[in-house]
């Protein structure tokens, strides 16, 4: 169920070990997030599914974080985010 995170970063390049922690965190909390939400859909009490989903939410607020920091750190991110983007807006289109 949940991802399984690198614990070796001693073959990380120095120069890359930021980048490779804000991915792992990023991992974590998209695992929190399913975790969260595919309990949420399980139970029966409305106020845990309620608490649930607020915590996901909360959840997803941390990836937005993690992806800003990541964002100013990695130009070859930001450049392939932008062409996912566009791949999307044509195939869409």
């Amino acid at each position: 169920m949940m991802s399984q995170l690198p614990t070796n970063f001693e073959k990380v390049k120095k120069e890359d070990l930021n980048k490779e922690i804000l991915r792992a965190a990023m991992i974590a909390e998209l695992d929190a997030i399913s975790f969260y939400e595919q309990m949420a859909a399980l139970t029966d009490s409305e106020d845990i599914r309620k608490i649930l989903l607020d915590v996901a939410k909360e959840e997803k607020t941390h990836v937005g974080e993690l992806q800003y920091l990541l964002l100013q750190i990695d130009e070859e991110q930001v450049k392939e985010l932008e062409e996912g983007k566009k791949e999307v807006i044509k195939e869409l289109s």
